[in-house]
């Protein structure tokens, strides 16, 4: 019976954490991590100004279709 709980665990702990990583990455929260990993900025007002900027400008160069 202990096996079954810690397998149960095990599998609710990884839905869990895939749910958390998919909302991050809804949420632009992911990215912006990986934006001041990439520029060495800390979070601040100004840090997300820029990155706001950057996926502004990134989105205005995609093709658009239709």
């Amino acid at each position: 019976m202990n096996k079954y709980r810690v397998a149960v665990r095990s599998f609710l702990e990884k839905i869990f954490t895939t749910l958390v990583a998919a909302l991050r990455e809804i949420f632009d929260e992911a990215s912006y991590t990986r934006f001041l990993n990439r520029s060495g900025n800390v979070s601040s007002s100004q840090s997300y100004a820029a990155f706001r900027r950057e996926f502004e400008e990134a989105k205005m160069r995609r093709p658009r279709c239709c």
